[in-house]
């Protein structure tokens, strides 16, 4: 990973990261999902989202928005 990236989100299920990824892109943001679940037990491990430092807060408020 690049330097200076941050998780900005982290969730249990992988296709909500994928689609705040969608989201953050299509708003000029940035980022990369890390899916760190356990290949034979998906209930165990995280996706994690991480941003560039730069757009961290941008894209936490953002995730905020939509998940409200």
């Amino acid at each position: 990973m690049e330097k200076d990236w941050v998780k900005v989100f982290s969730v249990t299920q992988g296709y909500l990261a994928e689609i705040l990824k969608n989201m953050l892109e299509s708003n000029g943001i940035a980022c990369v999902v890390i899916n760190k679940t356990d290949s034979s037990y998906i209930v165990f491990g995280e996706a994690e989202l991480y941003t560039h430092v730069s757009h961290a807060e941008e894209a936490k408020k953002l995730i905020e928005e939509h998940n409200a």
